[in-house]
């Protein structure tokens, strides 16, 4: 009994692949079609869309390549040349053999170095003259040659009170007009102001025009010819002495008041031009502000005044100070807008007119005209 149920369950084993070989297969998917539309032939009518756009889209691919053109080796714009900087007279930058400071183009650096030539310096020559002659005096009048019983004074009310009394009304000299600088050099900018945001890179600067539209100048250090590819702009006498010329300039109004802002994107920087006596760190994370108002167009140079990495000395700062109709002509070169111009209307859609063109008339029936009643 036991062999005949090995023997069945073996020919049931047998059978079975047999028996999956006889089960039909799935039928396959049926393929699926897309349904395709007739080409449409255009009309003469849907045509003229077409053609009419055909230079519209020409001439978007060729605005970018307009915008992307080279500027000239000069720096120059349409309706803008850079100013030639004023190398007779030393304007704006540094002269050989100067020991004073640098002439001054702001109200508040002309008042700055008045303070320094008429009251500082004056004061500084006495005091120093008369310190020296008090020391010549104690070493001839009071040497063991000239003085062998030294005196044993050990108080002098009169001598006390002058040494007391005659710095406390110099420093007060001095707080006064040293005060009323800081307090002119720290006045809010008024609500008319040009706003310029300088913002310090390492190593170079960015100048954003917020009141013009937001575009950004990017300023750069000048190589000289040697230093250059061939072909790459270089530094000429026409951008500004060595080390101190850059491929952009900070253009501004002249005779106009400035808000500058200074803020940076990596490590501290410091905006310096000393002929317009403005100083005022960059700090990431920090938008610091000063106003200053240029008397007179002119180019005029500085540099990045704290130590910023390895090439702190290539970031020179270029202010162009220009009247204010030549400014305007540089903002609209630079694709910005003057405060209170309106702007361009934005042009209608190209495709839409000459389709509204070949639009068909509507047609209308006829209507005749009522008949006039007859006259009796």
């Amino acid at each position: 009994m036991i062999m005949l149920k090995k023997f069945l369950v073996v020919m049931a084993a047998m059978a079975m692949p047999s028996l999956a070989l006889a089960q039909p297969a799935n039928p396959a998917p049926a393929p699926v079609t897309k349904e395709v539309a007739a080409p449409v032939v255009a009309t003469p009518a849907a045509a003229a869309p077409v053609a009419a756009a055909a230079p519209v889209a020409a001439a978007a691919e060729a605005a970018p390549a307009a915008a992307a053109a080279p500027k000239s080796m000069d720096g120059s714009l349409p309706g803008y040349t850079p100013l030639r900087p004023d190398y007779a007279n030393n304007v704006g930058m540094p002269k050989p053999k100067e020991v004073d400071f640098q002439e001054q183009f702001t109200e508040n650096g002309e008042y700055a170095k008045w303070i320094n030539n008429a009251i500082l310096l004056p004061i500084i020559t006495i005091i120093s003259l008369f310190v020296l002659g008090l020391l010549l005096w104690v070493i001839v009048r009071f040497n063991r040659r000239a003085n062998p019983v030294p005196s044993k004074t050990t108080h002098n009310t009169f001598i006390e009170v002058v040494w007391t009394l005659i710095p406390v009304l110099i420093l007060l000299g001095i707080a006064y007009p040293s005060l009323d600088l800081l307090a002119k050099q720290f006045k809010p900018a008024p609500a008319e102001a040009v706003t310029i945001k300088a913002t310090g890179y390492q190593w170079y600067w960015g100048y954003t025009y917020p009141d013009h539209g937001g575009f950004e100048v990017v300023s750069n250090m000048l190589k000289e010819e040697g230093d250059v590819a061939k072909g790459e702009r270089f530094r000429t006498e026409n951008d500004g002495p060595k080390l101190l010329a850059a491929d952009n300039r900070m253009v501004v109004p002249a005779g106009v008041p400035l808000r500058i802002q200074t803020t940076a994107a990596d490590v501290i920087h410091a905006f310096a031009v000393p002929s317009l006596w403005f100083k005022l760190d960059a700090v990431p994370g920090r938008l610091n502000e000063k106003s200053l108002t240029i008397t007179k167009p002119g180019v005029y140079f500085g540099q990045c005044s704290e130590l910023c990495g390895a090439r702190h000395a290539f970031m020179p700062i270029v202010v162009e100070a220009l009247p204010p109709e030549k400014f305007a002509a540089w903002v609209k070169a630079q694709g910005g807008t003057m405060p209170g111009a309106e702007k361009p209307a934005p042009a209608a859609p190209a495709v839409a007119a000459p389709a509204a063109a070949a639009a068909p008339a509507p047609t209308t029936d006829p209507v005749a005209a009522p008949a006039a009643a007859p006259t009796k």
